[in-house]
């Protein structure tokens, strides 16, 4: 008895197996007992890409050997829907090269990709399947929702990049001499009248009254250098360059009778002239002169130097008829202060009088524009007349601040010398061209920090947040907030967000969201209604979805 219960059990087993795989039509009226999951349930875009890892599981005695399941993943969003490849699944007696799924059960994974299109940002992924059966195919009655999306906060990022101006070296005063000379007789101190009416001196007296009618030039300060050349002996020359220092000051107390000048004086001596001596002689043709200059570095001793030259006979009579002569004298050294143009005036002068304007000034007053016309107007003119790179950098620069792309690359390929400032705005070119991977190179060749900067934006863009928090730290902006928001570090967040503006505040907004923190949502939300552009995209946003009334 019990040997044939146990065999009626066991063929009530055979056959309730047999039944469950017998159909494989039953497979997609029991779609219910599949167990599907999605990673990550909130489907995100990165780099402009949608990915997405679900698995499908099967329970014991539901999948029939000689089935194959085929799986269509499809985004399904406003504006309409994409599929993904096939993902095809086999039972244990087909032999396709499919991953096979035992009678006893198991589960299988895929990952799929979608690239972003607008209106992605609503939509949600569902799985399509159907069961073959040799060459029927029979439908599930329903798709399975995985997941909904698709965040794409990352697209808040700034993309603009920061360019990068050169500086000028403008000097609001400037420093002029203007020089003059008395000569002397050998050994002699007094000066004849007739010294001062000669035509140097008198160019000298007439540039002083000049000056005191300049409203942009002053004399700060006159310096007289009385020398004795460097023939006799020291105790001599030390007397005489005193002397002559003294009558020097007499006579420029007679130059400046008629147009005095209140500045400091300042007087001062050299006895022997050495100095003097080998300028002129290192300037002239004298036979000889590379082996005066020789004794000259030989020995440092006055007494000596003038032994060996005078044992030169031949020479030291030249030197004693060229040379020595124009080293007897007393030298007027007026030093002159001149107050360049001020803002205002360089501002002006870039309206109504460009053409006067000097490489410096056009840099300087460009920097001091605030309307972009008048600014590409100084550099461009300075680009042009001078060919000057820093000027040609910073026309490149502007134009890209006011969004002139096309003339920003004209401008830049007139660059002569390509150097940081060149390979960051060439970087920024790249950036707005969306041709990222030049932007990368570009930058990397720059050692300024907005280039830093700027190639944190494409690591943003090409969901490196890491990397772009790291480039970004202390930068203090939106483009920071936002890469502590993609790496979840929300309180960094709200700390680097400093701007009032919409843009800030839908960056608030999502902190807000992701801490649940409903009032504030609400708060900033209605801040980014200011902007139309931002109000209509937080309408679909993901981030935003569990607050939409």
């Amino acid at each position: 008895m019990k040997k044939n219960l146990f065999k009626i059990f066991s063929v009530a087993v055979l056959g309730l197996t047999i039944a469950s795989c017998s159909n494989p039509a039953k497979m997609a009226k029991e779609s219910q007992l599949v167990g599907v999951e999605c990673n990550p349930k909130v489907l995100e875009v990165v780099a402009d890409e949608i990915t997405a890892t679900y698995t499908m599981s099967f329970p014991e005695k539901y999948f029939h050997p000689k089935a194959i399941l085929e799986v269509i993943p499809v985004l399904v969003y406003n504006g309409g829907e994409v599929a993904a490849p096939a993902f095809k699944l086999q039972g244990e007696k087909i032999t396709d090269n499919f991953q096979v799924i035992s009678v006893k059960g198991g589960k299988a994974s895929n990952t799929v990709k979608f690239a972003y299109k607008p209106g992605m940002e609503k939509s949600h992924l569902e799985l399509r399947v159907a069961v073959w059966n040799k060459t029927k195919k029979i439908s599930f009655p329903a798709p399975y929702k995985l997941a909904d999306g698709a965040n794409i906060t990352y697209k808040l990022v700034h993309t603009e990049g920061v360019t990068a101006l050169m500086g000028h070296n403008y000097q609001k005063f400037l420093s002029e001499k203007k020089e003059t000379q008395l000569l002397y007789k050998i050994n002699d101190y007094k000066i004849k009248p007739k010294t001062l009416t000669k035509k140097e001196i008198k160019e000298f007296e007439e540039f002083l009254a000049q000056i005191e009618k300049d409203e942009r030039r002053a004399v700060k300060s006159t310096d007289i250098v009385a020398y004795a050349s460097p023939d006799g002996g020291m105790d001599l020359n030390s007397k005489l360059s005193a002397k002559r220092g003294e009558t020097a000051k007499e006579a420029f107390a007679k130059i400046t009778k008629k147009t005095p000048v209140t500045a400091p004086l300042n007087v001062s001596t050299v006895a022997e002239d050495w100095d003097g001596f080998q300028e002129l002689v290192g300037g002239s043709e004298i036979k000889d002169k590379e082996l005066i200059l020789r004794v000259l570095s030989m020995y440092s001793d006055p007494m000596v130097r003038e032994r060996e030259i005078r044992n030169m006979s031949k020479v030291f009579k030249t030197l004693a008829d060229k040379i020595l002569p124009e080293l007897r004298r007393a030298r007027f050294i007026a030093n002159i202060e001149y107050t360049n143009y001020n803002e205002q005036e360089l501002v002006e002068l870039v309206k109504n009088n460009i053409e006067i304007m000097d490489v410096e000034a056009l840099l300087y007053a460009g920097s001091l524009m605030k309307d972009a016309d008048s600014k590409i107007m100084a550099y461009k003119k300075a680009a042009e007349k001078f060919n000057d790179d820093r000027a040609i950098n910073n026309l490149t620069a502007t134009y890209l601040d006011n969004g002139k792309v096309a003339e920003a690359k004209a401008a830049l390929a007139k660059i002569n010398n390509k150097d940081t400032y060149y390979y960051n705005n060439a970087g920024v070119i790249a950036l707005r061209d969306k041709n990222y991977k030049a932007a990368v190179e570009n930058f990397a060749k720059s050692d300024l920090k907005v280039a830093k900067y700027n190639s944190a934006i494409v690591d943003i863009l090409n969901g490196r947040y890491n990397e772009a928090v790291s480039k970004l730290a202390g930068s203090g902006d939106e483009n920071e907030g936002l890469a502590f928001i993609l790496t979840n570090q929300l309180d960094k967040a709200a700390a680097a967000i400093k701007c009032k503006c919409p843009h800030a505040a839908y960056q608030r907004a999502i902190i807000a969201a992701r801490k649940g923190n409903a009032a504030e949502v609400d708060a900033q939300l209605a801040i980014v209604a200011k902007s139309k552009s931002l109000n209509e995209r937080a309408q679909n946003d993901i981030e935003f979805a569990k607050y939409r009334k």
